[in-house]
């Protein structure tokens, strides 16, 4: 028979357990991503039949709730002050299957499969974009893990995991309808291979991860916050398409000033210079 515990035993083993439960919090929203992204990859593969853009719209909508699970994670360990070197781990390894592996084999069995039956020119074009993207992705993961608290934390080198399968995932909410003419795939293998190349480059991509708690900037936040909401409820899927391209075209646009000598935005550190730790997603 156990011994009866007292009343301060029993509280000190609840507060063990609330701060076990505080660490595993982190992982499970990583692993409800995983959980996204796999679920994605299953609802490509069931695309089949006379009309499966239901099936392609519904893979490409899992890659956003796995990017919005993707962005929880960091922000509630570091609320809870529970980062650990297991969690970072663990999200870039969840990383690649939900924003490598998931949004490649949507891109394949979306604009690939099909017409390549009949194209095996297509269908080469088609998996060896679908491979690039895959490795790029890999290729940024790991350099970002050897990178972390050397480089300027307020920018990404090259554009984040998350935000290349976003871009693949933006044309399919917008055309869930396969593409029934060949230049279309081939300009979609295109947006692949330019993605890929996005990601394993050295340009810098905003993070919007350190934020300032001045009122002002708070406010201007919390309007653009509400104006992105509005937007996608009037666009809807179409918004994704556009708040992502415009993105990387202003990412371009200050990359390009900042090299003519712009400084109205500061630019990037230095590699080198002293930098604050760094975020903790990919």
């Amino acid at each position: 028979m156990r011994p009866r515990l007292s009343p301060e035993e029993r509280r000190e083993r609840r507060r063990r357990a609330v701060q076990r439960s505080k660490f595993a919090l982190p992982s499970a929203i990583t692993l409800f991503s995983v959980a996204a992204g796999f679920s994605s990859v299953v609802m490509s593969i069931n695309a089949a039949g006379a009309d499966p853009s239901m099936n392609f719209l519904y893979a490409a909508g899992l890659l956003v709730v796995a990017g919005i699970f993707d962005g929880l994670d960091g922000r509630v360990a570091r609320a809870t002050n529970t980062a650990t070197e297991f969690g970072v781990q663990l999200d870039s390894l969840a990383d690649v299957v939900s924003f490598g592996m998931a949004p490649a084999l949507l891109a394949y069995r979306y604009a690939f499969f099909q017409l390549g039956m009949a194209d095996s020119l297509l269908r080469s074009v088609g998996w060896a974009a679908s491979f690039f993207f895959v490795a790029c992705g890999a290729l940024r993961l790991a350099r970002f893990n050897v990178q972390v608290g050397t480089v300027d934390p307020r920018y990404f080198v090259g554009m984040p995991i998350p935000v290349g399968a976003a871009c693949v995932a933006s044309v399919i909410l917008c055309w869930p309808t396969p593409p029934a003419a060949k230049l279309a795939a081939y300009l979609f293998a295109g947006e692949l291979f330019i993605v890929g190349l996005l990601m394993v480059s050295t340009l810098r991509f905003p993070s919007f991860k350190k934020r300032s708690h001045a009122p002002r900037t708070v406010m201007w936040t919390t309007v653009g916050i509400i104006a992105l909401i509005s937007l996608l409820i009037v666009f809807r899927q179409r918004f994704f398409l556009g708040f992502f391209g415009l993105y990387i075209l202003v990412t371009l646009g200050m990359n390009v000033a900042w090299r003519a000598g712009w400084k109205t935005v500061e630019p990037p550190a230095k590699r080198g210079e002293p930098a604050e730790d760094g975020p903790d997603l990919s």
